[in-house]
């Protein structure tokens, strides 16, 4: 079966927040989701001020498009940590480039989202967005590999607590 090709195209960009990707600390981030007021009225976002969370969609539009590995590696290329398949693990280096953030958001003042820990840097692109429905979080008990938690583990501290 060959590889369907479509076109995406973003309704919103991050502006603010941080400037550098980076693996951690991103918790207490601030930033504001503007969406395109060229496709969209304030009308857009009504109701969403009655959600905590919200899921984003988006571009790693600063990621160098050579550095693409479909095959296993391994994560952060910690030697400790066991190579995984592209699959097996959430980086940027993917086909089509695309990251999931949920974040929390702050408050809805028209067209512009303020949130707090999006992982996503001043720029990028947001191809969609929606509220988190609690009942679309997982189902049953949860499990994941151990590396993953060790390398997650400041991965939403607060800058500020790099010392801790």
């Amino acid at each position: 079966m060959a590889a369907e090709e479509f076109t995406v195209e973003s309704i919103a960009r991050v502006v603010g927040g941080r400037t550098e990707p980076t693996d951690d600390y991103w918790g207490g981030t601030r930033a504001v989701i503007r969406v395109d007021e060229k496709r969209f009225t304030p009308e857009a976002t009504k109701g969403l001020e009655e959600f905590s969370h919200l899921e984003v969609v988006f571009r790693f539009h600063l990621t160098d498009p050579t550095d693409l590995n479909l095959g296993a590696r391994r994560p952060r290329d910690n030697p400790e940590w066991p190579e995984v398949g592209i699959f097996g693990h959430r980086n940027m280096r993917r086909i089509n480039w695309l990251g999931v953030s949920r974040c929390r958001l702050v408050k809805v003042d028209g067209l512009d989202l303020h949130v707090e820990d999006l992982d996503a840097v001043d720029g990028t692109p947001v191809l969609d967005i929606k509220p988190w429905f609690s009942e679309f979080g997982p189902r049953g008990s949860v499990q994941q590999a151990r590396w993953s938690t060790d390398m997650l583990e400041g991965y939403f501290a607060a800058q500020d607590d790099q010392s801790a």
